[in-house]
């Protein structure tokens, strides 16, 4: 799956993740015929095993109903995390394609960080401080063992980095890119940096640490599958097929007390409908009509959709006439961004402002001078007056320059079926002024070259992330500019601009948090101002959660961690669940009552 445009870098050797604002291939359409929900009943009624399905006519419905499986126990997990291609390949190696997802649950990153605000939590690296905006001094963290018994050491830690400068495609976040060198100083790691550069705390501290006595003898780890895995993470592999395999509790685990799930199952085949009827405790996915299908499933079954980014349009800044700013203003004047929210999310998420945050997330970093939040609000009057500007007017119903209607060609990605439904709004939109807009809507692979490549005249996209300085650099940066024709891994729409590039460098060059949200609240006032990318409305995280047998889950209450179960977010979650039935468990309740 494809993330939209912005992304924070993840060369394509990681492996895809989940978009933001839904799954492709997927159908998001608000209502289903009677024939197909009854087909798909039937071939619910056929899933052998994982789930009790009841189909229970009412009316003219057909109500679909999962129970957790009775063989499983109350202290295992179903988790729809990892699908096969169509089946499983034994591949836990973190730093190559395709690896199985429970692998980023063995091995452990240093920083836990939170894709919803950018926040770090202390992991493998017990603490860390920067004395200066060269210098990143890492304490790194004493107890902790191998699931084979072996102590973790700071030599881990400085084998792992010296495996991904000697082996670059292992180096998927990048870390290399700012590093100079690393020092150790008995449990420091001091790592000094190519220049000022304070954002780089959070790639480094991402990294994924590997066992030296593992690892160390292998010959080409950029290939190698890492069959039988040796983590310091909570879990360790159980039983494994080509079908599905399990995950034990590692009973040395430094955090060991403060996991209560003692295994995880993992199923290769996943689809939607296996989605809702198959028991599943945690599962991420954009379901249409997710009160009347996954809620309507089981009582138990919750879900939390946060906002992971900001849909937009992505002009091609090469071309005419999206280089034009008063072209993009008008666009954007002529867009109801609460239509295409609710059209595209089903009302699931709101419309989004203009200045690349992610609210209420990254309230704290708004500028308030920025008037109602950077929210536009459609206004067709002015819509037409920012087009006059550049020589556009109406006439006979359709919006011309010298004698040319403004036709506008927008490409999506085939089976995007969210944003496709965003894409027809604004084609709907733009229509009542008179902008002819065409849809193009390439398969996902193609969109994302084109994307890449800079050949397209305005894409559906997005902006912005949990690390706010990152959304920036991304979008803005002049690192990432790449004429027509060479690809990119950000900065889809070619935007260079000497003064803004000074910017994002000052940031990295200071520490004081005052001087940060400054040059924050100037770079708000460029995507404000210049529209970069017109935003529209969030794209959701698609947290699916039964609390049948386990409680704490991530919520809008307490949004500790994101509610994807892919990378390394888990980790953090898996820590703060306990049993439904448990003491714990009972005061997690209580308190969420209140």
């Amino acid at each position: 799956m494809t993330l939209p445009p912005q992304r924070t870098r993840r060369p394509a050797a990681q492996g895809p993740r989940p978009r933001l604002g839904g799954i492709p291939g997927a159908s998001h359409r608000s209502g289903q015929s009677r024939a197909g929900r009854t087909r798909a009943g039937r071939l619910a009624a056929a899933i052998a095993g994982l789930a009790v399905v009841a189909l229970v006519a009412t009316g003219c419905s057909i109500q679909v109903r999962s129970q957790p499986d009775p063989s499983i126990g109350k202290d295992t997990m179903l988790i729809n995390a990892d699908r096969g291609n169509p089946l499983f390949d034994r591949n836990f190696n973190p730093y190559i394609p395709n690896a199985r997802t429970a692998s980023k649950w063995m091995y452990e990153p240093l920083i836990e960080i939170n894709p919803l605000d950018g926040t770090g939590t202390p992991w493998l690296a017990s603490s860390w401080e920067l004395p200066d905006a060269r210098t990143i001094d890492m304490t790194i963290r004493k107890g902790v063992k191998w699931s084979d018994g072996t102590e973790f050491t700071p030599e881990d830690v400085v084998f792992t980095f010296d495996l991904l400068k000697e082996f670059p495609a292992m180096d998927v976040k990048g870390a290399w890119q700012h590093i100079d060198r690393i020092e150790r100083d008995g449990d420091h790691l001091v790592f000094h940096l190519k220049g000022e550069d304070v954002p780089s705390l959070n790639i480094i501290g991402a990294t994924y640490i590997l066992p030296e006595h593992h690892y160390g003898t292998v010959k080409d780890p950029v290939t190698w599958r890492d069959p039988d895995p040796v983590g310091t993470g909570p879990f360790v592999l159980g039983n494994y097929s080509d079908q599905q395999y399990s995950m034990d509790k590692n009973p040395t685990y430094w955090q060991a007390d403060e996991i209560a799930i003692e295994h995880l199952v993992l199923p290769a085949t996943n689809t939607q409908l296996d989605t809702v009827t198959r028991g599943y405790d945690w599962a991420y996915s954009f379901i249409s009509d997710v009160e009347g299908t996954w809620g309507a499933a089981s009582p138990d079954n919750k879900w939390w959709f946060p906002a992971g980014g900001v849909i937009g349009l992505i002009p091609n800044l090469t071309k005419a006439p999206y280089n034009d700013v008063n072209v993009r203003k008008g666009i954007s004047y002529a867009l109801d961004r609460d239509g295409i929210a609710e059209t595209a999310s089903e009302g699931n998420l709101s419309a989004a402002g203009q200045t690349g945050l992610i609210l209420p997330n990254q309230e704290q970093y708004l500028d308030p001078s920025i008037p109602d939040q950077g929210m536009i609000t459609q206004d067709t009057d002015r819509a037409l007056a920012e087009f006059a500007k550049s020589g556009y007017e109406q006439q006979g119903g359709k919006l011309v320059k010298d004698g040319k209607q403004l036709e506008i060609t927008l490409m999506t990605a085939n089976g995007y079926s969210d944003w496709l439904r965003a894409a027809q709004q604004v084609q709907r939109d733009l229509g009542k002024i008179g902008v002819e807009v065409q849809i193009q809507a390439p398969q996902p692979a193609g969109y994302q070259q084109n994307i890449n490549n800079g050949t397209f005249d305005m894409a559906m996209g997005g902006m912005g992330n949990g690390d706010v300085f990152q959304a920036y650099n991304s979008l803005l940066s002049s690192d990432f500019y790449q004429p027509v024709g060479k690809s990119t891994v950000n900065n889809f729409e070619r935007y260079k601009n000497a003064d803004t590039q000074k910017l994002l460098d000052e940031y990295r060059g200071t520490t004081d948090r005052g001087e940060q949200q400054q040059i924050l609240n100037k770079l708000q006032a460029i995507v404000y101002d210049d529209l970069p990318v017109i935003g529209m409305y969030y794209g959701g995280l698609w947290g699916l959660f039964n609390t049948g047998k386990f409680v704490g889950w991530p919520s809008a209450e307490d949004p500790y961690m994101a509610p994807q179960n892919y990378d390394s977010a888990p980790l953090l979650i898996f820590t703060k669940l306990r049993l439904r039935d448990s003491e714990a468990g009972k005061k997690i309740l209580e308190e969420q009552a209140k």
